[in-house]
Protein backbone atom coordinates (compact mmCIF):
# COMPACT_ATOMS: atom_id res chain seq x y z
CA UNK A 1 0.00 0.00 0.00
CA UNK A 2 1.38 3.40 -0.95
CA UNK A 3 0.82 6.73 0.74
CA UNK A 4 -0.57 7.96 -2.59
CA UNK A 5 -3.81 6.02 -2.16
CA UNK A 6 -4.18 7.08 1.47
CA UNK A 7 -3.65 10.73 0.53
CA UNK A 8 -6.18 10.35 -2.28
CA UNK A 9 -8.85 9.11 0.12
CA UNK A 10 -8.03 11.91 2.56
CA UNK A 11 -8.38 14.46 -0.26
CA UNK A 12 -11.80 13.09 -1.24
CA UNK A 13 -12.91 13.28 2.40
CA UNK A 14 -11.89 16.93 2.51
CA UNK A 15 -13.90 17.55 -0.66
CA UNK A 16 -16.93 15.95 0.97
CA UNK A 17 -16.43 18.01 4.12
CA UNK A 18 -16.51 21.15 2.03
CA UNK A 19 -19.96 20.03 0.88
CA UNK A 20 -21.02 19.25 4.45
CA UNK A 21 -20.82 15.48 3.94
CA UNK A 22 -17.45 14.40 5.31
CA UNK A 23 -18.20 13.76 8.97
CA UNK A 24 -20.90 11.16 8.39
CA UNK A 25 -18.62 9.27 6.00
CA UNK A 26 -15.63 9.25 8.36
CA UNK A 27 -16.49 6.01 10.17
CA UNK A 28 -17.49 4.13 7.03
CA UNK A 29 -14.29 5.15 5.27
CA UNK A 30 -12.05 4.36 8.22
CA UNK A 31 -13.33 0.79 8.43
CA UNK A 32 -14.33 -0.28 4.91
CA UNK A 33 -11.58 -2.43 3.34
CA UNK A 34 -12.96 -1.96 -0.19
CA UNK A 35 -13.00 1.84 -0.06
CA UNK A 36 -9.92 2.60 2.02
CA UNK A 37 -6.44 1.16 1.26
CA UNK A 38 -5.41 1.32 4.93
CA UNK A 39 -8.56 -0.49 6.11
CA UNK A 40 -7.90 -3.13 3.42
CA UNK A 41 -5.17 -4.53 5.66
CA UNK A 42 -6.90 -4.08 9.02
CA UNK A 43 -10.62 -4.88 8.85
CA UNK A 44 -12.63 -7.87 7.75
CA UNK A 45 -15.64 -8.04 5.47
CA UNK A 46 -18.19 -10.83 5.13
CA UNK A 47 -20.12 -11.44 1.91
CA UNK A 48 -23.46 -13.18 2.38
CA UNK A 49 -24.48 -15.32 -0.63
CA UNK A 50 -28.24 -14.85 -0.40
CA UNK A 51 -28.98 -13.51 -3.91
CA UNK A 52 -28.84 -16.21 -6.61
CA UNK A 53 -31.00 -14.61 -9.34
CA UNK A 54 -29.76 -12.00 -11.80
CA UNK A 55 -31.56 -9.55 -14.08
CA UNK A 56 -28.81 -9.04 -16.62
CA UNK A 57 -26.32 -11.29 -18.41
CA UNK A 58 -22.84 -9.85 -18.57
CA UNK A 59 -20.71 -11.43 -21.26
CA UNK A 60 -17.92 -12.09 -18.76
CA UNK A 61 -20.07 -13.50 -15.95
CA UNK A 62 -20.61 -17.15 -15.10
CA UNK A 63 -22.42 -17.71 -11.82
CA UNK A 64 -22.17 -21.01 -10.03
CA UNK A 65 -21.73 -23.15 -6.92
CA UNK A 66 -18.04 -23.78 -6.46
CA UNK A 67 -15.77 -24.27 -3.45
CA UNK A 68 -12.48 -23.71 -5.25
CA UNK A 69 -12.62 -20.79 -7.68
CA UNK A 70 -11.75 -17.35 -6.35
CA UNK A 71 -13.75 -14.83 -8.35
CA UNK A 72 -17.08 -12.97 -8.32
CA UNK A 73 -20.24 -14.92 -9.04
CA UNK A 74 -19.38 -18.10 -7.15
CA UNK A 75 -20.24 -19.41 -3.71
CA UNK A 76 -20.07 -22.76 -1.99
CA UNK A 77 -23.83 -22.56 -1.29
CA UNK A 78 -26.78 -20.18 -1.13
CA UNK A 79 -27.80 -19.05 2.35
CA UNK A 80 -31.34 -18.32 3.48
CA UNK A 81 -31.80 -14.94 5.21
CA UNK A 82 -32.05 -16.42 8.71
CA UNK A 83 -28.99 -18.60 8.13
CA UNK A 84 -27.09 -15.51 6.99
CA UNK A 85 -28.16 -13.54 10.06
CA UNK A 86 -27.09 -16.37 12.37
CA UNK A 87 -23.72 -16.52 10.63
CA UNK A 88 -23.25 -12.79 11.23
CA UNK A 89 -24.18 -13.30 14.91
CA UNK A 90 -21.51 -15.96 15.23
CA UNK A 91 -18.71 -14.17 13.41
CA UNK A 92 -19.41 -10.77 14.95
CA UNK A 93 -18.99 -12.29 18.40
CA UNK A 94 -15.75 -14.05 17.43
CA UNK A 95 -14.00 -11.63 15.08
CA UNK A 96 -13.30 -8.14 16.41
CA UNK A 97 -11.91 -7.10 13.02
CA UNK A 98 -15.26 -7.67 11.27
CA UNK A 99 -16.69 -4.32 10.22
CA UNK A 100 -18.53 -4.80 6.92
CA UNK A 101 -21.40 -7.07 5.93
CA UNK A 102 -21.83 -7.14 2.18
CA UNK A 103 -24.23 -8.74 -0.26
CA UNK A 104 -22.59 -9.17 -3.65
CA UNK A 105 -24.36 -12.08 -5.25
CA UNK A 106 -23.81 -14.52 -6.64
CA UNK A 107 -26.57 -12.81 -8.69
CA UNK A 108 -27.94 -9.27 -8.51
CA UNK A 109 -28.79 -8.40 -4.89
CA UNK A 110 -31.54 -5.92 -5.78
CA UNK A 111 -33.32 -8.57 -7.89
CA UNK A 112 -33.71 -10.90 -4.90
CA UNK A 113 -36.21 -10.38 -2.06
CA UNK A 114 -33.88 -12.37 0.19
CA UNK A 115 -31.42 -9.48 0.09
CA UNK A 116 -33.86 -7.16 1.82
CA UNK A 117 -34.98 -9.82 4.31
CA UNK A 118 -31.34 -10.43 5.22
CA UNK A 119 -30.51 -6.75 5.59
CA UNK A 120 -33.51 -6.20 7.85
CA UNK A 121 -32.45 -9.01 10.18
CA UNK A 122 -28.84 -7.81 10.31
CA UNK A 123 -29.72 -4.18 10.89
CA UNK A 124 -31.98 -5.17 13.79
CA UNK A 125 -29.24 -7.28 15.39
CA UNK A 126 -26.09 -5.37 14.39
CA UNK A 127 -26.84 -1.72 13.65
CA UNK A 128 -23.19 -0.86 14.28
CA UNK A 129 -21.86 -2.98 11.41
CA UNK A 130 -21.48 -1.33 7.99
CA UNK A 131 -24.00 -2.76 5.55
CA UNK A 132 -22.89 -2.77 1.90
CA UNK A 133 -24.49 -3.88 -1.37
CA UNK A 134 -22.93 -4.42 -4.80
CA UNK A 135 -25.26 -3.92 -7.76
CA UNK A 136 -25.37 -3.78 -11.54
CA UNK A 137 -27.45 -0.63 -11.09
CA UNK A 138 -30.54 -1.61 -13.08
CA UNK A 139 -32.84 -1.38 -10.04
CA UNK A 140 -30.80 0.97 -7.88
CA UNK A 141 -32.89 4.09 -8.43
CA UNK A 142 -36.05 2.21 -7.42
CA UNK A 143 -34.54 0.41 -4.42
CA UNK A 144 -32.16 3.02 -2.99
CA UNK A 145 -34.66 4.44 -0.48
CA UNK A 146 -35.43 0.96 0.86
CA UNK A 147 -31.72 0.19 1.19
CA UNK A 148 -31.27 3.32 3.26
CA UNK A 149 -34.17 2.35 5.55
CA UNK A 150 -32.50 -1.04 6.07
CA UNK A 151 -29.25 0.53 7.24
CA UNK A 152 -27.17 0.23 4.07
CA UNK A 153 -24.67 3.07 3.79
CA UNK A 154 -22.18 2.01 1.12
CA UNK A 155 -23.00 0.86 -2.40
CA UNK A 156 -20.88 -0.43 -5.26
CA UNK A 157 -22.25 -0.08 -8.79
CA UNK A 158 -20.66 -1.76 -11.81
CA UNK A 159 -20.65 0.57 -14.84
CA UNK A 160 -18.61 -0.61 -17.81
CA UNK A 161 -19.61 1.82 -20.57
CA UNK A 162 -21.63 4.95 -21.32
CA UNK A 163 -21.95 4.38 -25.06
CA UNK A 164 -24.86 1.95 -25.65
CA UNK A 165 -23.13 0.46 -28.70
CA UNK A 166 -20.12 -0.46 -26.58
CA UNK A 167 -22.35 -1.66 -23.76
CA UNK A 168 -24.22 -3.93 -26.18
CA UNK A 169 -20.95 -5.80 -26.78
CA UNK A 170 -20.66 -6.45 -23.03
CA UNK A 171 -24.25 -7.20 -21.97
CA UNK A 172 -26.33 -9.91 -23.65
CA UNK A 173 -29.71 -8.99 -22.17
CA UNK A 174 -31.53 -7.38 -19.28
CA UNK A 175 -34.75 -8.36 -17.52
CA UNK A 176 -36.94 -5.42 -16.56
CA UNK A 177 -40.58 -5.58 -15.40
CA UNK A 178 -40.65 -9.24 -16.35
CA UNK A 179 -39.56 -8.57 -19.93
CA UNK A 180 -36.33 -9.87 -21.48
CA UNK A 181 -34.70 -7.15 -23.60
CA UNK A 182 -31.67 -7.56 -25.86
CA UNK A 183 -29.36 -5.50 -28.03
CA UNK A 184 -29.08 -1.73 -28.19
CA UNK A 185 -32.42 -1.22 -26.47
CA UNK A 186 -31.21 -3.22 -23.47
CA UNK A 187 -27.90 -1.37 -23.25
CA UNK A 188 -29.56 2.05 -23.57
CA UNK A 189 -31.94 1.23 -20.73
CA UNK A 190 -29.19 -0.22 -18.56
CA UNK A 191 -26.78 2.71 -18.95
CA UNK A 192 -29.55 5.22 -18.24
CA UNK A 193 -30.72 3.28 -15.19
CA UNK A 194 -27.17 2.93 -13.86
CA UNK A 195 -26.50 6.66 -14.03
CA UNK A 196 -29.86 7.58 -12.55
CA UNK A 197 -29.35 5.01 -9.80
CA UNK A 198 -25.91 6.38 -8.97
CA UNK A 199 -27.27 9.92 -8.86
CA UNK A 200 -30.12 8.87 -6.57
CA UNK A 201 -27.80 6.96 -4.24
CA UNK A 202 -25.56 10.01 -3.87
CA UNK A 203 -28.58 12.23 -3.21
CA UNK A 204 -29.66 9.88 -0.42
CA UNK A 205 -26.24 10.06 1.23
CA UNK A 206 -24.71 6.74 0.23
CA UNK A 207 -20.96 6.39 -0.15
CA UNK A 208 -20.64 5.05 -3.69
CA UNK A 209 -17.86 3.09 -5.38
CA UNK A 210 -18.03 2.37 -9.11
CA UNK A 211 -16.52 -0.85 -10.44
CA UNK A 212 -15.46 -0.89 -14.10
CA UNK A 213 -14.26 -4.06 -15.82
CA UNK A 214 -11.48 -3.29 -18.28
CA UNK A 215 -11.97 -5.35 -21.46
CA UNK A 216 -9.22 -4.76 -24.03
CA UNK A 217 -10.40 -3.74 -27.51
CA UNK A 218 -13.96 -3.41 -26.20
CA UNK A 219 -14.31 -0.65 -23.59
CA UNK A 220 -10.77 0.77 -23.39
CA UNK A 221 -11.90 4.22 -24.50
CA UNK A 222 -15.01 4.11 -22.32
CA UNK A 223 -13.25 3.56 -18.99
CA UNK A 224 -12.06 7.16 -18.76
CA UNK A 225 -15.44 8.52 -19.85
CA UNK A 226 -17.03 6.47 -17.08
CA UNK A 227 -14.56 7.95 -14.59
CA UNK A 228 -15.43 11.50 -15.66
CA UNK A 229 -19.19 10.93 -15.52
CA UNK A 230 -19.40 9.10 -12.21
CA UNK A 231 -17.16 11.71 -10.58
CA UNK A 232 -19.52 14.38 -11.88
CA UNK A 233 -22.47 12.50 -10.36
CA UNK A 234 -20.79 12.26 -6.95
CA UNK A 235 -19.23 8.78 -6.76
CA UNK A 236 -16.49 8.62 -4.12
CA UNK A 237 -14.06 6.22 -5.78
CA UNK A 238 -13.64 4.04 -8.87
CA UNK A 239 -12.30 0.49 -8.99
CA UNK A 240 -11.03 -0.52 -12.45
CA UNK A 241 -10.62 -4.28 -12.48
CA UNK A 242 -9.26 -6.65 -15.13
CA UNK A 243 -11.47 -8.92 -17.21
CA UNK A 244 -11.59 -12.53 -16.02
CA UNK A 245 -12.15 -14.42 -19.30
CA UNK A 246 -15.38 -16.38 -18.85
CA UNK A 247 -18.65 -17.11 -20.67
CA UNK A 248 -18.79 -15.13 -23.96
CA UNK A 249 -15.40 -13.62 -23.22
CA UNK A 250 -13.74 -16.94 -22.40
CA UNK A 251 -11.36 -16.58 -25.35
CA UNK A 252 -10.78 -12.86 -24.88
CA UNK A 253 -7.48 -11.74 -23.42
CA UNK A 254 -7.43 -9.88 -20.09
CA UNK A 255 -5.62 -6.55 -19.92
CA UNK A 256 -1.91 -6.54 -19.27
CA UNK A 257 -0.60 -5.04 -16.03
CA UNK A 258 0.59 -2.04 -18.02
CA UNK A 259 -2.82 -1.52 -19.63
CA UNK A 260 -4.51 -1.74 -16.26
CA UNK A 261 -2.07 0.71 -14.67
CA UNK A 262 -2.42 3.13 -17.58
CA UNK A 263 -6.22 3.10 -17.33
CA UNK A 264 -6.14 3.66 -13.57
CA UNK A 265 -3.58 6.44 -13.83
CA UNK A 266 -5.58 8.27 -16.49
CA UNK A 267 -8.88 7.80 -14.63
CA UNK A 268 -7.27 9.08 -11.41
CA UNK A 269 -7.19 12.54 -12.98
CA UNK A 270 -10.96 12.62 -12.48
CA UNK A 271 -11.73 10.34 -9.53
CA UNK A 272 -9.76 8.56 -6.81
CA UNK A 273 -8.83 4.99 -7.76
CA UNK A 274 -8.97 1.85 -5.60
CA UNK A 275 -6.09 -0.38 -6.69
CA UNK A 276 -6.23 -3.32 -4.27
CA UNK A 277 -9.41 -5.15 -5.32
CA UNK A 278 -9.34 -8.92 -4.83
CA UNK A 279 -12.34 -9.60 -7.13
CA UNK A 280 -13.89 -11.56 -4.28
CA UNK A 281 -16.26 -14.48 -4.17
CA UNK A 282 -19.89 -14.02 -3.17
CA UNK A 283 -19.11 -15.77 0.14
CA UNK A 284 -15.79 -14.06 0.89
CA UNK A 285 -14.77 -13.53 4.50
CA UNK A 286 -11.69 -12.09 6.13
CA UNK A 287 -9.27 -9.17 5.91
CA UNK A 288 -8.77 -8.75 2.14
CA UNK A 289 -5.20 -7.49 2.32
CA UNK A 290 -4.10 -10.49 4.37
CA UNK A 291 -5.62 -13.15 2.14
CA UNK A 292 -3.31 -15.57 0.38
CA UNK A 293 -4.10 -17.11 -2.99
CA UNK A 294 -2.95 -20.67 -3.39
CA UNK A 295 -3.42 -21.50 0.28
CA UNK A 296 -4.36 -24.99 1.33
CA UNK A 297 -8.13 -25.58 1.34
CA UNK A 298 -8.43 -25.45 5.15
CA UNK A 299 -6.52 -22.14 5.19
CA UNK A 300 -8.70 -20.29 2.68
CA UNK A 301 -10.22 -17.13 4.08
CA UNK A 302 -13.54 -17.36 2.29
CA UNK A 303 -16.19 -19.46 3.93
CA UNK A 304 -16.84 -23.04 2.90
CA UNK A 305 -20.35 -23.97 3.97
CA UNK A 306 -21.25 -27.59 4.41
CA UNK A 307 -24.78 -28.65 3.57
Amino acid sequence: MSSREELGVAKRVEELKSRGMGSKFAHWLACHPCFNPKAHFEYARLHLPVAPKCNIQCGYCKRGIDKCEYRPGVTSRILKPREAAELVDKLASEDKALRVIGIAGPGEPLFNDETFETLKLIDERHPDLIKCVASNGLLLEDRASLLKKLGVRTVTVTINALNPEVASRIYEFIILDGKLIRGLEASRILVEKQLRGLKRAVELGFLVKVNTVLIPEVNDSEVIEVAKKVAELGAFIQNIIPLIPLHSFKDHRPPTCEELKRARDEASKYIQQFRLCKQCRADAYGVPGLERRGAKPHELTYLTFHA
